[in-house]
Formats: structure tokens, sequence, C-alpha cells
């Protein structure tokens, strides 16, 4: 009898085990499968406040306040534009000082957590950079998704796409320069956005169905004079155009692809996401494969979507060494597979979807050659 009893218990104990780890693995896979639009990603480091001045904020010294470039700063109800580190401030050794350009909406007091976000523009493209614009609604499979549209003379628009923890307040950064060129701007939300349907898990599936929205707003330029398109995608953004050039049924439309800080191996991402949020490294496994039964996520599909056998137009990609979201080796060796159409353009010292910012002159000019002859 009492061996009938240890061993019920060390059943029961083994299915509570297990049933623990699945849990765990489910738990860990969120901070990829639900991670929300315009909120910090676990890998973006929380800052700290110091104080402000005329023109000028004192941060928390990390890594992630001595990044090259112009940032916006957000916080719980506050926005603001910061510039570059200002060598001749006065830094303490756990503080540095950066350009405070303006505070978009509400206050900075010492104290307040903040982080430094690719998203440096806030409101539509009129409020924003003073652009003429439309709010449009793409037919989407799920339903109805909101679209900024930039009018401009050329039949080759731009469709932008942003990736993971961004808005479609993203594309504002680089709204303008194509504004200059006069490329129409097609700037949609996908499903799981504000104002957009929920997909039908509620989950992100790291661009593996949300293409199928980018392929809505394909439709709609072509329908409204588009005679070409050029789609360019951030993080999960640039998995869903890759998807649209293979897949679309009017992928022959495609004349061009801009690919920042495309995420190519989704269980690398999952799992930087996973430990970023202290998952235990034995964890891992469970949240790939919780992400697998949760979504049906598999490997190969962005692997063909990523291979550079199958590209067939001219393909531009931005990334950095510094990427802990979406590793930079993946880009390099797609690059590497096609010399002769895919251009790397690596931007050091620049965190996951953030290259324009660590580096806006020089992104500009890489969009410039590259989108030159596309025109």
């Amino acid at each position: 009898m009492r061996t009938v009893k240890a061993t019920a218990a060390a059943v029961t104990a083994a299915l509570a085990a297990g049933a623990a780890s699945v849990a765990a693995g489910r738990l860990a896979s969120d901070a990829a499968l639900k991670a929300p639009p315009g909120r910090p990603l676990p890998t973006d480091h929380r800052l700290t406040v110091h104080g402000t001045a005329d023109g000028q904020i004192t941060l928390t010294r990390d890594l992630a306040s001595l990044r090259p470039g112009v940032y916006g700063l957000a916080g719980n109800g506050s926005h603001a534009i910061v510039g570059p580190v200002l060598d001749g401030a006065p830094h303490l050794p756990d503080t540095v000082v950066r350009r405070l350009d303006r505070v978009t909406h509400g206050e900075l007091r010492p104290r307040d957590k903040v982080w430094l976000t690719p998203n440096l523009y806030v409101g539509d493209p009129h409020a924003a950079l003073g652009l003429r614009y439309a709010e449009v609604e793409i037919p989407g499979e799920l339903g109805s998704l909101p679209a900024w549209f930039v009018p401009a003379v050329r039949e080759t628009w731009v469709i932008t796409v942003h990736g993971l923890g961004t808005t479609r307040e993203l594309p504002l950064n680089i709204m303008e320069f194509l504004h200059r060129r006069h490329f129409p701007v097609l700037d949609p939300a996908y499903r799981g956005d504000l104002g957009a349907p929920r997909s039908p898990d509620g989950l992100s599936h790291l661009g593996q169905t949300e293409w199928r929205d980018l392929d809505a707003a394909i439709r709609y330029a072509v329908r409204h004079g588009a005679e070409r398109v050029v789609l360019h995608g951030w993080s999960t953004g640039a998995t869903m155009a890759l998807h649209a050039a293979l897949h679309s049924e009017l992928r022959d439309r495609v004349s061009g692809l801009i690919l920042d800080s495309p995420v190519l191996d989704w269980e690398t991402t999952l799992r930087a996401l996973a430990r970023a949020r202290h998952t235990p490294h034995a964890l891992l496994p469970l949240a790939v494969r919780a992400a697998q039964g949760r979504t049906g996520l598999h490997a190969d599909r962005v692997a063909g979507a990523a291979d550079a056998a199958r590209l067939t137009v001219p393909t531009l990609i931005f990334h950095g060494p510094g990427d802990e979201v979406a590793p930079w080796r993946f880009s390099r060796r797609l690059a590497e597979r096609r010399p002769n159409l895919i251009a790397l353009h690596t931007v050091p010292d620049a965190p996951h979807g953030a290259l324009w910012n660590a580096d806006p002159e020089g992104y500009e000019e890489a969009l410039r050659r590259f989108l030159t002859p596309l025109m």
C-alpha cells in the first residue's frame, strides 16, 4: 500500500512539475508574442532622469544612454526628443548628459523612469512634420486597416511597415526624406495595432501571418495608381516585407525591399526577448515550443522567405552588430549570398530598429543611392 501511495505521489509531483514548466514556457514566450506596440521591449533599458537644464538632460549612465544619435525618450505619460551625448557637459561617474531638443508632451521630472525609443515623433504626418496627408482605410482579411497616405507625384510608392515594440509613428523618421524625393508614402497599421483588428488568437506571429495585411496595402496602392511599390520594413515588418515579396499575387509590382533590423530567425529573437526578461536558460526551449504550439510558427517559413536564392528584387538591409533582438549575422549571411542584388549597410552601436536614429545622415544617403534607380 505504501508503494502505491509513493508511486501516486511521484506521478502527481511529476505532472505538477510538467504543468509548471509548460506554464513557464508560455509566460516566457509572451515576451515576443504579446509585445505591445509603443511599449518598451524587454531589451530596452530603463533609465532614470536625474535632472534637466536648458537644452540638456541628465540620465543614468548606461550603454543605452551613451548611444550615438537622436532618439525619442518615452516615459509614462511623457515623450521628448534627445540628441547626442554632450561632450562638453559635466558628467558624473554614474550619469550622462545628452542634448534635450524638446519635450513633445508631458513633463520630465527627476527620478522619472524613461527609455530611449526609435519613435522620434508622435502624432500624424501633419502634426509631427507639417506634411499634407489623408487618413485612409485599407480592406484587410480581418477587417479595415487604418493608414496614413502622404501623396506625391511619382508612380513608385513606398509602403512602410513598423515592427516589434513600435507603432506606425516610427516611419515618420524617414517620411520627410521620402516626401522631398516625391515618393507617395503609405503607412498602414496592421493586426494587433491600435485601431486595427486583433489577430484571431490575440498574439503576434512575428510577421508570418501579419504579412497578409501588408499584401492588402500593396493591393490598395496598386488600385489607387501605384505602378510599382518599394516595401520598407523594420524588425518583424521587414519579415512581412520578405513574405510579401515572395507570396503576394502582386509581387511583380514590388520593385525593391528595404529591410531594417530584419527578424530572420524568429526562434533566436524569441529566446533573446525571453532571456531579457530573466527567463532561466533551461526554460528557453520551452518558450520556443510554447510559441510553436500557440501560433503555429515554424522556422522554415522565415528561412524560406529569407532564402537569398529566391529574392528577385534589389534589396537594401540596414543592420548593426549591436542588435540584441535580431542578430546581425543572419543579415550578413543573406547579403553575402547575393552581393549583386543585396546590399548591407552596417551601423555600429545601433539598437534594434533604430539604425536611422544612430546615424540619420548615413542612413538617408544609403536610402538615396538605393532609391534613385527605382524612381
